[in-house]
């Protein structure tokens, strides 16, 4: 009766695509310096800590070497 006749669309569109492997990289790049500024910020945190009980057990050692 009818002549109907469907069809499929398939649709390929490499700039699409490029722009989202584009975008997928920046946000995977942009995690890996989020990871290498919390390492960055956890080795400089310890060292600060490191420091302070060192200069605490330093001065407690000084102090007990004070003659009065």
């Amino acid at each position: 009766m009818f002549n109907r006749q469907d069809y499929v669309y398939q649709s390929r569109d490499p700039r699409g695509d490029e722009g989202f492997g584009k975008v997928f990289a920046i946000v995977i790049c942009f995690v890996f310096f989020l990871g290498a500024l919390q390492v960055a910020y956890e080795t400089v945190f310890g060292w600060y800590q490191n420091f302070m009980q060192w200069s605490i057990e330093m001065l407690a050692f000084l102090g007990g070497l004070w003659p009065f």
